[in-house]
């Protein structure tokens, strides 16, 4: 028993994050941003391992492999599980993962304001953008309305 826990490796580093070696392969794989359970799942019996391993667990040349995959996602993942349909920039379908998801929601968030679109004001305002009621709902900071009289 000594030996296992000496072989486990604690983090595991994939995509500029660092993962908990003490979960399942298919769920330590969530920790990266972009990346849910059905494509951490996909990408890892691409990669030809066992989703329910322990990642810590994992043999040098498995993490290496899963590492591979993870990093070239793009060409494994089908159309309609890729988070970047249609990008506003380039018009192909992507799929984004890690510090380059951040970079890519900031800059998109900053063409919509620049544009002054509907959704770019609404952002702005810190208001709904798509399009839920306003009435009675979604209010915060100071209360502004009907006060009591002092007797």
């Amino acid at each position: 028993m000594a030996e296992e826990t000496e072989e486990l490796k604690h983090i595991v580093r994939i995509l500029n994050t660092d993962l908990n070696g003490h979960q399942p392969v298919q769920m330590a794989l969530t920790g990266i941003k972009g990346m849910g359970r059905r494509n951490a799942r996909l990408l890892t019996q691409k990669a030809e391992i066992d989703p329910t391993e322990t990642l810590g667990m994992l043999s040098e040349e498995a993490i290496s492999r899963l590492r591979d995959i993870v990093e070239s996602a793009q060409d494994h993942l089908p159309v309609w599980m890729k988070n970047r349909r249609k990008d506003l920039l380039t018009g192909e379908d992507r799929h984004v993962m890690g510090t380059d998801l951040m970079l890519t929601q900031r800059e998109e968030m900053d063409i919509i304001r620049k544009t002054r679109s509907y959704r770019g004001i609404r952002h702005e305002r810190g208001l709904r953008v798509r399009g839920q009621k306003t009435r009675s709902t979604g209010r915060r900071g100071a209360t502004v309305g009907v006060s009591r009289k002092k007797k």
